[in-house]
């Protein structure tokens, strides 16, 4: 059973020219996932996708560029045409629906969130079974709990694995160990660190020659970047990639299309 995932969004907090933050279509075992709603991913979800048959939306963390999307979705769900009679699902990490009752207060609109989709906060140590799909998380270092996830169908070997932000970290070598495909950030520039940086303080995010340490390390047969900037020079961002990776590196593109 095969696994597509189509990359809606892969720019970092701020989005490339005509791009979205984080946002990835997953559909596998007749279900359609949404694995996070940055800022301008329901406007590209909805080139790919009918947003009303969305089964479920993950979300790794709560910063901004990966969760802001939720806002027009919710009130798409909510006071749009009524396309379905039940909510889709969406799992977050634990505190997400005292975060978005502040955020959505600031308009009077506490609970939209909650009203548009049923929300469960996850255990990060439990495991979600999504109607023959399994789905684990593993937490990585960043700025606020964030988590990797990996998606896989029971019963069958093929696994993805999506990085969330992280910084660099053993837990996601060995979390992503064998996967087919490993979808990693590498937002950070190979560069010396400003002057306004602690080298004491370990970074939230990686660079590319950290993604394809990782990748090489953890023995995946794909290594797909994601969430770098268009303001970056995508030759030498896959040379340091393959670099350290040591096989060809491929780099997201919006409305690319991964199958497994």
């Amino acid at each position: 059973m095969s696994i597509r995932l189509t990359i809606l969004g892969k720019s970092p907090s701020w989005q490339d020219r005509d791009g979205a933050c984080s946002g990835y279509l997953l559909e596998l075992a007749g279900l359609s996932l949404l694995i996070d709603c940055g800022s301008g991913v329901f406007a590209k979800l909805r080139s790919h996708h009918d947003y009303a048959r969305i089964d479920a939306v993950i979300v790794s963390h709560l910063h901004a560029d990966h969760t802001l999307d939720l806002v027009p979705y919710a009130y798409a769900l909510t006071v749009g045409p009524p396309l379905r009679a039940d909510r889709p699902l969406l799992y977050a990490p634990p505190g997400a629906r005292d975060a978005w009752r502040r955020l959505c207060s600031a308009w009077g609109s506490e609970t939209l969130i909650e009203d548009a989709f049923e929300l469960r906060e996850y255990d990060p140590d439990g495991e979600l079974e999504l109607n023959g799909v399994r789905v684990r998380f593993q937490p990585v270092p960043h700025y606020v709990p964030a988590y990797a996830l990996e998606l896989r169908c029971s019963g069958e070997d093929g696994r993805l694995v999506f990085s969330s932000d992280c910084g660099p970290n053993e837990e996601l070598v060995e979390f992503a160990r064998g996967a087919e495909l490993l979808l990693i950030e590498a937002t950070r520039l190979d560069q010396p660190l400003r002057d306004d940086e602690d080298p004491n303080e370990p970074p939230g995010h990686l660079t590319a020659a950290d993604a394809g340490a990782i990748g090489r390390r953890s023995g995946v047969g794909r290594l797909v970047l994601t969430h770098f900037s268009d303001q970056l020079d995508p030759d030498q961002i896959r040379a340091q990639a393959q670099a350290a990776f040591g096989r060809p590196v491929e780099l997201a593109r919006e409305g690319e299309r991964y199958e497994i």
